[in-house]
Protein backbone atom coordinates (compact mmCIF):
# COMPACT_ATOMS: atom_id res chain seq x y z
CA UNK A 1 0.00 0.00 0.00
CA UNK A 2 1.31 3.22 -1.18
CA UNK A 3 -1.27 6.01 -0.06
CA UNK A 4 -3.59 5.78 2.51
CA UNK A 5 -6.39 8.67 2.10
CA UNK A 6 -7.36 10.75 4.85
CA UNK A 7 -10.12 12.94 5.25
CA UNK A 8 -10.16 15.30 8.14
CA UNK A 9 -13.88 15.53 9.52
CA UNK A 10 -13.70 17.49 13.02
CA UNK A 11 -12.55 20.58 13.66
CA UNK A 12 -8.89 20.44 15.02
CA UNK A 13 -8.17 16.79 13.43
CA UNK A 14 -4.91 15.93 12.80
CA UNK A 15 -3.60 13.26 10.33
CA UNK A 16 -1.87 10.05 11.81
CA UNK A 17 1.70 10.56 12.04
CA UNK A 18 4.93 8.44 12.36
CA UNK A 19 7.03 10.17 14.91
CA UNK A 20 10.55 8.44 13.60
CA UNK A 21 11.38 6.98 10.66
CA UNK A 22 10.96 3.39 12.14
CA UNK A 23 7.81 3.90 13.84
CA UNK A 24 5.55 1.16 12.24
CA UNK A 25 2.19 2.60 13.26
CA UNK A 26 1.10 5.92 13.10
CA UNK A 27 -0.08 8.37 15.90
CA UNK A 28 -3.79 9.11 15.89
CA UNK A 29 -4.69 11.81 18.47
CA UNK A 30 -7.55 12.73 21.02
CA UNK A 31 -10.11 15.33 18.56
CA UNK A 32 -11.87 17.02 21.27
CA UNK A 33 -12.48 20.25 22.39
CA UNK A 34 -11.51 20.58 26.23
CA UNK A 35 -10.00 17.71 28.83
CA UNK A 36 -11.23 14.28 29.05
CA UNK A 37 -11.17 12.62 32.37
CA UNK A 38 -11.06 8.68 31.96
CA UNK A 39 -12.05 7.61 35.73
CA UNK A 40 -10.36 5.09 37.21
CA UNK A 41 -11.17 1.41 35.76
CA UNK A 42 -13.86 3.21 33.62
CA UNK A 43 -13.63 3.34 29.90
CA UNK A 44 -14.30 6.40 27.48
CA UNK A 45 -14.67 6.42 23.53
CA UNK A 46 -12.56 9.18 22.22
CA UNK A 47 -13.00 11.00 18.61
CA UNK A 48 -10.00 11.16 16.51
CA UNK A 49 -11.85 13.59 13.75
CA UNK A 50 -10.50 12.01 10.74
CA UNK A 51 -12.17 9.09 8.83
CA UNK A 52 -10.04 7.14 5.80
CA UNK A 53 -9.65 4.82 2.92
CA UNK A 54 -7.20 2.02 1.84
CA UNK A 55 -6.76 1.31 -1.54
CA UNK A 56 -8.50 -2.37 -1.38
CA UNK A 57 -9.73 -4.78 0.22
CA UNK A 58 -6.35 -6.19 0.53
CA UNK A 59 -5.62 -4.16 3.73
CA UNK A 60 -7.01 -3.69 7.31
CA UNK A 61 -6.12 -0.16 9.98
CA UNK A 62 -5.58 -1.94 13.34
CA UNK A 63 -5.54 0.53 16.08
CA UNK A 64 -3.41 -0.59 18.80
CA UNK A 65 -2.56 0.96 22.27
CA UNK A 66 0.47 3.18 22.81
CA UNK A 67 2.61 1.23 24.82
CA UNK A 68 4.27 4.18 26.60
CA UNK A 69 0.00 4.86 28.46
CA UNK A 70 -0.56 1.22 28.94
CA UNK A 71 3.26 0.67 30.95
CA UNK A 72 3.06 4.18 32.49
CA UNK A 73 -0.73 4.95 33.32
CA UNK A 74 -2.81 1.52 32.52
CA UNK A 75 -4.19 3.54 29.53
CA UNK A 76 -5.19 0.58 27.00
CA UNK A 77 -7.48 -0.49 23.94
CA UNK A 78 -10.74 -1.49 25.72
CA UNK A 79 -11.35 -3.82 23.39
CA UNK A 80 -7.90 -5.15 22.79
CA UNK A 81 -7.42 -3.72 19.22
CA UNK A 82 -9.58 -2.11 16.68
CA UNK A 83 -10.13 -3.27 13.73
CA UNK A 84 -10.95 -0.56 10.45
CA UNK A 85 -12.26 -2.80 7.78
CA UNK A 86 -11.51 -1.67 4.15
CA UNK A 87 -15.15 -0.40 3.14
CA UNK A 88 -15.75 1.46 6.59
CA UNK A 89 -15.86 5.30 5.84
CA UNK A 90 -16.95 6.83 8.83
CA UNK A 91 -14.85 8.72 11.64
CA UNK A 92 -12.60 6.44 13.24
CA UNK A 93 -12.61 6.38 17.62
CA UNK A 94 -10.88 5.03 19.92
CA UNK A 95 -12.03 3.12 23.09
CA UNK A 96 -9.56 3.57 25.98
CA UNK A 97 -9.62 1.84 29.43
CA UNK A 98 -8.14 3.17 32.08
CA UNK A 99 -6.64 0.14 34.18
CA UNK A 100 -5.51 1.94 36.58
CA UNK A 101 -6.67 3.36 40.31
CA UNK A 102 -6.12 6.97 39.23
CA UNK A 103 -8.41 9.07 37.08
CA UNK A 104 -5.88 9.98 33.80
CA UNK A 105 -6.55 13.33 31.83
CA UNK A 106 -6.60 12.94 28.31
CA UNK A 107 -5.83 16.65 26.53
CA UNK A 108 -6.79 18.09 22.80
CA UNK A 109 -4.26 16.45 20.82
CA UNK A 110 -2.86 13.74 22.70
CA UNK A 111 -1.61 11.13 21.05
CA UNK A 112 -3.39 8.08 22.29
CA UNK A 113 -3.29 4.97 20.02
CA UNK A 114 -1.55 4.14 17.09
CA UNK A 115 -2.63 3.03 13.13
CA UNK A 116 -0.85 0.17 11.58
CA UNK A 117 -1.71 -1.20 8.11
CA UNK A 118 -1.72 -4.45 7.32
CA UNK A 119 -2.05 -7.22 4.21
CA UNK A 120 -5.26 -9.07 4.86
CA UNK A 121 -5.11 -12.89 3.79
CA UNK A 122 -8.70 -13.53 1.84
CA UNK A 123 -8.34 -17.23 1.62
CA UNK A 124 -11.70 -19.29 -0.06
CA UNK A 125 -13.03 -20.83 3.05
CA UNK A 126 -13.76 -24.92 2.90
CA UNK A 127 -15.58 -27.29 5.61
CA UNK A 128 -13.25 -30.40 5.92
CA UNK A 129 -13.64 -33.53 7.74
CA UNK A 130 -9.83 -33.41 9.37
CA UNK A 131 -7.31 -31.85 9.31
CA UNK A 132 -3.54 -32.37 9.26
CA UNK A 133 -1.58 -34.04 12.36
CA UNK A 134 1.19 -32.00 14.11
CA UNK A 135 3.31 -32.45 17.00
CA UNK A 136 0.88 -29.82 19.20
CA UNK A 137 -2.49 -31.07 17.97
CA UNK A 138 -4.78 -29.51 20.45
CA UNK A 139 -2.81 -28.96 22.54
CA UNK A 140 -3.16 -25.12 23.86
CA UNK A 141 -3.33 -22.72 26.62
CA UNK A 142 -0.12 -23.49 27.94
CA UNK A 143 0.00 -26.89 26.60
CA UNK A 144 4.11 -26.39 25.39
CA UNK A 145 5.31 -24.92 28.88
CA UNK A 146 6.09 -21.95 30.89
CA UNK A 147 9.24 -20.50 29.38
Amino acid sequence: MSILKVKLVREGAQLPKRETVGSAGHDLRACIEEDLIIPAGEGVRLPTGIAIEMESAEYVAIIASRSSMAYKYGISMGNGIGVIDSDYRGEISVFLRNNSNTDFVVHPGDRVAQLLLMPVALPEIIQVEELSDTERGAGGFGSTGRS
